[in-house]
């Protein structure tokens, strides 16, 4: 018999003395679960927002499993499936970000509500996933890591950044940025005459930036086979910690693109090469202030 649309399924934490919190009920539960079902559990207490917001598909990619297992692991803690995981996720989510008690306690963590209403639309649901993409690249980035990308851009003789497609709009914005800057930036988008020319002039004095978003482009490719082949400095900024480009460059950067659009989210992206070129910017601020001032006069 079909319940009625008005009908709030019962929940296995509802029977629960004090209403525990998934997180909580998850963890008291962790040691009868399989093993591919504690990588779900693991990261749902880890990554409660993105449990409350993403869909079975793309938790179980970001936790290296697959959507059969998030089903199954779902069922396994009493839940009908999924979805009713994932409401108790999102009340979870809410009590944390409005303060709203928990077990009698308020959490008194000062925070605002969340984003969006726990009901998105398709529109504010890209906006939340941006959020956590960037939020997940800054947990990425290591300090370590920025240094040594800053360092060698502000120290080659000649910076090269390889990216085509959709990666293309990204080399010529980063080149922008480090222009401004007096640094002599060139590009390869294309398989061009000219950009080949580029390619063939690399040596130990220059840097070769791959910007890549999955699978990378030949070009890419090539330019970084290139370099290490010269032994010029070679670095990445790419979403896939296993595809070719981060295991050709030297310096390597990762950032989040996930999203329930159609297209890779690039935000996290375009974040991460403004804070680099800033970066550079910061290491001889009083060098670079007149070209920047007379840059923003115009």
């Amino acid at each position: 018999m079909k319940r009625a649309a008005t009908t709030t399924p019962q929940t296995p934490l509802d029977g629960i003395d004090g209403h525990l919190t998934l997180s909580t009920y998850i963890q008291s539960r962790f040691e009868q679960c399989s093993r591919s079902q504690r990588d779900v559990a693991q990261y749902i207490v880890d990554h409660l927002d993105e449990a409350a917001f993403q869909t079975a598909e793309e938790l179980a990619r970001r936790a290296n499993t697959s959507s059969s297992t998030v089903v199954r692991f779902s069922q396994a803690l009493g839940f009908e499936g999924f979805p009713e995981l994932q409401a108790a996720a999102r009340e979870e989510y809410r009590r944390e970000h409005t303060g709203a008690p928990v077990n009698g306690v308020s959490n008194g963590n000062g925070h605002g509500g969340p984003l969006f209403s726990l009901d998105q639309n398709e529109f504010e649901a890209a906006i939340v996933a941006d959020h956590l993409n960037i939020e997940q690249t800054a947990r990425k980035v290591t300090r370590k890591t920025v240094d040594q990308l800053v360092e060698a851009i502000a120290s080659s003789n000649r910076v090269l950044v390889a990216g085509t497609d959709q990666m293309a709009f990204f080399a010529s914005y980063l080149r922008h940025l480090l222009m401004l800057l007096d640094l002599r930036v060139e590009i390869a988008a294309s398989p061009s005459q000219e950009v080949l020319s580029r390619l063939g002039r690399i040596d130990e004095q220059t840097l070769v930036i791959a910007l890549s978003a999955g699978r990378p482009h030949p070009l890419v490719v090539r330019a970084l086979k290139l370099a290490r082949h010269r032994k010029a400095q070679t670095a990445a900024l790419t979403d896939a910690t296993l595809s070719e480009v981060a295991k050709l460059a030297q310096i390597k950067l990762y950032y989040s693109s996930s999203t329930p659009a159609y297209v890779r989210s690039h935000t996290a992206l375009l974040s991460l090469i403004q804070a680099i070129a800033f970066a550079v910017y910061s290491r001889d601020s009083d060098s670079y202030e007149d070209r920047i001032k007379a840059f923003r006069l115009k």
